[in-house]
């Protein structure tokens, strides 16, 4: 049986695990070009494997059905919205996930993001290499609000950073959170609409589904204190871009930092991606040399399990 694995993660840290499941005799591909397959060699590496680990690869219908062998998926993370689920569910293939391997690291991304946002750390450092000697006077974060919308393992990471930090945290959930995990974690539950009019700081943590694309746009961001940042490690879509420009353009919000973008990379004259009060990372919350090594052991233990029974 073969399995592709297409996360260049595993050429880095999981090559050891590649050559455990060849040893238990499974044929293995594995990504090892140091960039993301295109569709074309996606496809054709695809057409007979049994098992797919697979990160930011779009699985639609059209490609899983030109893999006749396909028997189990699994995400090298946690988001499946590159994988139509229902068609596997038709098929009868199964699809896993990663859950849990990431979490810490995307936690850590998102305090990074407002350390660098509230000390203008990247204008700073900009201006410095451009023999500037400008200072700007940021803000601090212990005392501030943090509002998180999807409080799941990433939101309770965030939390206890945060409350480590001393900041006061508000955290909503599609599903109700539990006194006693609240208390555990030292929250406050609050409403979506109570985390968009209370917070400094606004973290979204929520899957891209049809409910949720363009859930933050014009109208919950005129909603926000003037002095927002909002945050969005999650997925591009979440937050409509268009609007989320005007009111950055007209001070409506102070500033937007993300890791996740509608469109990666985005053009070379995004508009939005040019403000200062805009910060975009390279969709690496998720990535660190722990995470990565996670990612690697339980997606492959997942494949192993559902095609090898082990």
């Amino acid at each position: 049986m073969k399995v592709l694995i297409t996360p260049r993660g595993f050429a880095n840290y999981g090559v050891d695990i590649v050559k455990e499941m060849e040893a238990k005799g499974l044929t293995v591909h594995y990504n090892n070009t140091g960039k993301q397959y295109t569709p074309e060699q996606f496809l054709e590496l695809a057409k007979d494997a049994d098992g797919i680990i697979v990160g930011v690869d779009v699985m639609d219908r059209a490609m899983m059905e030109q893999c006749p062998n396909l028997k189990v998926v699994c995400k090298f993370g946690v988001g499946t919205d590159n994988i139509d689920l229902d068609y596997a569910k038709e098929r009868g293939i199964f699809v896993g996930r990663t859950v849990g391997s990431n979490s810490k690291a995307v936690a850590e991304h998102v305090i990074a993001l407002m350390f660098a946002e509230s000390k203008n750390l990247y204008t700073s450092i900009r201006d410095v290499k451009n023999h500037g000697w400008n200072k700007p006077t940021g803000r601090e974060i212990s005392g501030k609000t943090l509002g998180i919308i999807g409080f799941g393992q990433i939101g309770k990471h965030l939390a206890e950073f945060a409350v480590g930090l001393g900041m006061k945290v508000l955290a909503y959930d599609v599903f109700e959170i539990p006194d006693e995990v609240a208390e555990q974690y030292h929250v406050t539950k609050a409403t979506q609409d109570e985390i968009i009019e209370n917070s400094d700081f606004i973290s979204l943590h929520v899957p891209l589904l049809d409910s949720t694309r363009d859930m933050i746009s014009t109208n919950e961001l005129k909603r926000m204190k003037k002095d927002a940042c909002l945050i969005n490690a999650a997925r591009g879509g979440i937050v409509n871009e268009k609007a989320l420009y005007e009111a950055l353009v007209n001070h409506e919000i102070r500033s937007a930092c993300f890791d996740v973008y509608s469109e990666e990379p985005p053009k070379a004259d995004d508009p939005l991606v040019a403000l200062d009060n805009f910060l975009l990372t390279p969709h690496t919350a998720a990535r660190s040399k722990e995470s990565e090594r996670r990612t690697c052991e339980m997606s492959s233990q997942i494949v192993m399990e559902h095609l090898l029974g082990k």
